[in-house]
């Protein structure tokens, strides 16, 4: 039998909110601006890992994959561009901010999120209201799927993997977290959460 859930870990985007700075975004980024999107990928890819642990500050990034040369629009442009990019999923915030109320849950993150755009979104969305930790990997200086993310908000949490639930929206990042023995659920939808959730014993009147 499965111990209760005393823990909800959880990624934040594609599940509270859409992917911050996606192949999408940067596609669209691409267009508007009149970028060359294969080299604007390939100088993301080569420099993206250091920007999202906490190694290198946006303006860094910028200089390395945008900004490399004169360009006909400004940083702030650039900038104000990727920040909107991020969308909210209202209905699954309302979920987990009443599920963590109703069943008293400490919530904590496992994020991969560059600096800049993690406190956008945790400040323009209101995360704090639902997230009680930021394990970021702006903050902590690694990204998934290192397992020792997942053991750190584990030991800041003080929790017990068996009594722990991670939810993200890629299945490999849950595969590594049910390695540990946390309980995972791969988010699709909120539909299938809400069922998986259910059978956890987390189900809301």
């Amino acid at each position: 039998m499965t111990p209760p859930i005393k823990l909800l870990l959880l990624d934040i985007g594609g599940v509270l909110l859409t992917d911050g700075w996606e192949t999408r975004s940067r596609e669209k980024a691409a267009e508007l601006f009149s970028l060359d999107s294969v080299e604007l990928n390939q100088r993301h890819r080569n420099t993206f890992d250091a920007y999202e642990s906490g190694k290198i500050s946006l303006d860094d990034y910028l200089d390395l994959i945008v900004f490399y040369e004169q360009r006909p629009f400004s940083r702030e442009e650039f900038k104000q561009f990727m920040m909107a990019e991020s969308k909210p999923y209202p209905d699954t915030i309302a979920y987990i901010t009443a599920l963590k109320h109703h069943f008293e849950l400490p919530t904590a993150t496992v994020n991969n999120e560059p600096l800049e755009l993690n406190e956008h979104r945790i400040n323009t969305y209101g995360l704090k209201s639902v997230i009680d930790v930021f394990v970021s990997s702006c903050y902590v200086n690694m990204r998934k799927p290192d397992p020792k993310m997942y053991q750190l908000a584990l030991n800041m949490m003080q929790a017990k993997p068996q009594e722990s639930l991670y939810i993200d929206d890629r299945k490999v990042y849950t595969e590594i977290a049910a390695k540990l023995g946390i309980n995972a659920i791969h988010h699709s939808s909120l539909a299938s959460t809400q069922e998986q959730l259910a059978a956890l014993g987390l189900i809301l009147p």
